[in-house]
């Protein structure tokens, strides 16, 4: 008997292949699992290589990072455990070429290295900007720098130029093309220039208020870098330990940038809409293929073959066409993470190792999950037509699967999804939702049917529209089903066009065409008017311009604070630095207030950004003491900002709503769009010798490659997710194509006209996809409101258009494929139809 139904399961298989029975079923799984394993895959690849060279990203097993030189318990700790150790010291600063080179002037990230640098990974260099690189374990030779190409660039020089450093001229030697231990972020504006740690006096460079940050970082033995590793944590947390965080494989890994990751989380919810409409798909699909087979599974059971051989040949069947989809789609998959990467190319600054196996495990269990779980019940059902339907066609019709059934098999769909999903909320969201839209779509369009059977006056409506109206209201089960798949796939459809448009013009606006590329620093009061003179001069009609005072928090309603009234580090390194401090009586037009209320003048009041709010803790009504360069200001939390740290517009974390604070020391920033004319930054610099010129014309420029390459990515998958909803949507209308060929050969038969059945088609059609349309738009604005709130936080703007445009598409979209999946019901002969149906 096992012989018997596994050979009987596979003449099944290959004749409902050759019939396209199978077609449908098997493209459904093959584009949810391909959708998934494609993001799988590449975020798969992605954190394998960042975890495999995070030591090379820290250039070290562990890092000591601290604001003056690193206390001297670390580096004797180090050396008691055999550790070696290597201290760099970076910060800002202006490099300037040789007059007979030009003389201009550069913001640079300046790096003093010391003898065995770096500790852990490879420095690479080259001997001219576009030549071939080479790794090296040396560092610049005394009274030479080290420079990016970019700095060659900007500065019209090549190696063996000459360049300023404060006091001291250096001669350009090489290249630099990676430095391992720089970051993985992708937002630095200022290019590299490394020297040797014995020519740092020299420059002049380093005083008192000079924003520096030491890195001491060891390697060695593993179990000595652990011991290192747990001692530097408990000596930091001590109270006479100021300014020194740490930095190891566990807790230094770089983080993506809000950008990317905004992008892992739409690719992400993309993925699970396409496999969330393949369930739908598959369970439609199954349900047509059922049906088609219960004449036959009702010959099997005269000719005697038993109901478990019969179960068990449709499960062979299937369990091969899920194996087959579903290796299908992690091919797919496979295939697509290359085009990720590849679009992701400048982004990734790491060599991708080989996948591991969880993708492909993911993959073939998601296919299994939808086909078994949503395929199978109809399909078994099968195995019980009884006998007597050979004779009475109307014995043995498909039965709702049982709740039992349905429910074990959501669950572990659910499940599945909220596992690959990678984001509580975002899984939460999705998967809640779509399921509460199910529940909504059946209430809200059988409540319609009812509505339409009472609307529709049978004396006075055209005869097409009469006919239509008794069609859908004869089968209201199947009506209710028909809307609430097109719902369905609509909603998904509708929820990522909006995203998408919200979330790329989110992106757009960013960096947009007239950005401000300019951020300036350390103007001095008696420079302001001059300088904003010179702006006006240059043609600059538009710039922020705000006053920075440098504060530290030391006490929180009357109670001092520091970073050991704290666990988390960030939380640590804001309480034992400075703020940047501002004040306006204006609101930043890019700020909002989320709690209290700006009130300008308000002498008594501080406006706190949200963020910083919640990682130390503060709250409304809050009293802060800022200690700024020795005067005391306290004041109370009025409001509380959220800012777009993104925004490229001068944000802080603490502002004063008020127009002067004439006691306390500042000094000015300006933020603008430079206008092209040549020398105007050297010419500034020349004229205010003391300000820091940062500029961001590469940064903008990246930002914006970036977004073109993480936009393309999202477009990418998003056909993909297309492609499932139009699947869907061809399901829909032809999971009662046998039911509508009965239908229509009937009316024929009573005289009834193919054009007036025509008219009656498009109307059901156009009608059914008219209110699917309208209802999918409506839920997925709800949808769309809580995942921009809640996951991808940005601003949602609701559309009153939306369900308009949403229920216009839909009739179409149902008329097309209705068009195309029933254009042969009417050419049937009348017969054929009448004979299949008795």
């Amino acid at each position: 008997m096992k012989h018997n139904f596994f050979a009987l399961g596979w003449r099944q298989l290959l004749r409902d292949w050759r019939a396209g029975e199978l077609r449908l079923l098997l493209v459904a799984v093959a584009l949810a699992v391909a959708a998934l394993t494609s993001v799988s895959f590449f975020s798969d690849r992605l954190q394998a290589g960042l975890q495999r060279d995070a030591s090379q990203l820290l250039g070290g097993d562990v890092v000591v990072v601290s604001d003056n030189r690193t206390p001297a318990a670390f580096s004797d700790k180090a050396q008691a455990l055999g550790l070696k150790g290597v201290t760099t010291v970076t910060f800002p600063t202006m490099a300037r070429a040789d007059d007979a080179d030009g003389g201009e002037s550069r913001l640079v990230g300046l790096k003093a290295v010391q003898a065995g640098y770096p500790l852990r990974g490879s420095l690479r260099t080259a001997p001219a900007a576009g030549q071939p690189d080479a790794a090296t374990r040396d560092v610049p030779a005394p009274g030479e720098v080290w420079v990016d190409p970019t700095l060659l660039e900007a500065l019209g020089l090549k190696t063996g130029s000459m360049l300023w450093l404060g006091d001291r001229q250096f001669s350009i030697g090489r290249v630099l093309t990676i430095e391992p231990d720089r970051g993985a972020g992708f937002l630095g504006f200022s290019p590299r220039v490394m020297l040797d740690w014995s020519d740092l006096a020299a420059t002049g460079l380093v005083q008192p208020a000079s924003r520096l940050l030491y890195r001491f970082a060891v390697a060695g033995e593993p179990d000595a870098a652990a011991q290192f590793l747990q001692w530097a944590e408990t000596e930091v947390a001590q109270p006479h330990t100021h300014g020194v965080r740490i930095e190891s494989l566990q807790s230094g890994r770089p983080e993506m940038e809000q950008t990317l990751e905004r992008a892992q989380k739409f690719l992400n919810l993309v993925a699970l809409l396409a496999a969330l409409l393949s369930a739908v798909a598959v369970a439609l699909a199954a349900r047509t293929f059922a049906s088609a087979h219960l004449n036959g599974a009702a010959l099997l059971r005269v000719l005697g073959l038993a109901q478990r051989a019969i179960a068990g040949a449709y499960v062979v069947e299937f369990v091969i066409v899920g194996l087959a989809a579903s290796l299908l789609g992690v091919a797919l998959g496979y295939a697509m993470h290359y085009l990720f990467v590849w679009l992701m190319a400048g982004l990734l600054s790491v060599t991708l190792p080989a996948a591991s196996g969880w993708p492909l495990v993911m993959g073939v269990g998601m296919g299994m999950t939808l086909l078994l779980a949503f395929g199978l019940p109809p399909v078994l059902q099968l195995a019980q037509v009884p006998p007597l339907r050979v004779l009475r066609r109307d014995l043995g019709a498909l039965r709702p699967a049982s709740a039992s059934v349905l429910l074990l098999g959501m669950l572990g769909f659910a499940a599945m999804l909220l596992l690959v999903s990678g984001d509580a909320k975002l899984g939460g969201i999705a998967v809640g939702g779509f399921a509460i839209a199910i529940v909504v779509f059946g209430l809200l369009s059988a409540a319609a049917i009812t509505l339409l059977r009472r609307v529709v006056n049978e004396r006075t409506a055209p005869r097409w529209l009469l006919l239509a109206t008794r069609q859908v209201a004869a089968r209201p089960w199947f009506a209710v089903v028909q809307v609430s798949s097109l719902a369905v796939g609509l909603m998904a459809l509708v929820l990522l066009v909006l995203l998408r448009t919200d979330l790329i013009q989110t992106w757009r606006q960013t960096t947009p065409p007239d950005a401000m590329n300019r951020f300036v620093i350390n103007i001095q009061p008696d420079q302001a008017d001059t300088f904003q003179q010179r702006l006006r001069q240059a043609g600059i009609d538009k710039w922020d311009w705000y006053p920075m005072i440098r504060g530290r928090l030391i006490q929180i309603n009357g109670k001092d604070v520091g970073p050991g009234d704290y666990t988390e580090d960030r939380a640590k390194r804001l309480v034992d630095r400075e703020f940047n401090i501002s004040h306006s009586e204006v609101l930043q037009e890019h700020n909002q207030i989320v709690q209290g209320q700006w009130k300008p003048g308000e002498a008594g009041g501080v406006s706190v950004e949200e963020g910083i709010a919640e990682t130390l803790g503060l709250k409304m009504g809050d009293r802060l003491l800022f200690d700024m360069g020795g005067v005391q200001h306290e004041s109370t939390i009025t409001s509380l900002r959220k800012v777009d740290w993104g925004s490229m517009r001068a944000n802080f974390f603490v502002m004063y709503p008020v127009a002067q604070m004439d006691d306390v020391a500042i000094t000015y920033l300006a933020a603008y769009r430079a206008p092209d004319t040549a020398g105007f930054d050297n010419a500034l610099v020349r004229e205010f010798p003391n300000i820091t010129n940062v500029d961001l014309r590469a940064t903008v420029a990246q930002l914006q490659q970036v977004l073109n390459q993480v936009i393309r990515a999202v477009e990418f998958l998003f056909g993909f997710t297309l492609a499932a909803g139009l699947v869907v949507l061809f399901a829909a209308i032809t999971a009662t194509r046998e039911e509508r060929a009965r239908e229509y050969a009937i009316m024929r038969a009573v005289g009834a006209r193919s054009q007036l059945l025509r008219q009656v088609q498009r109307a059901e059609l156009a009608g059914v996809g008219l209110l699917a349309g309208v209802l999918a738009s409506v839920v997925a604005m709800a949808i769309g409101w809580a995942l921009a709130q809640f996951v991808f936080d940005f601003a949602w703007v609701p559309r009153w258009w939306v369900p308009l445009a949403g229920g216009v598409c839909g009739a179409v979209l149902a008329l097309v494929a209705g068009w195309w999946g029933l254009r042969e019901v009417l050419r049937r002969p009348v017969i054929v139809t009448l004979r299949e149906a008795v």
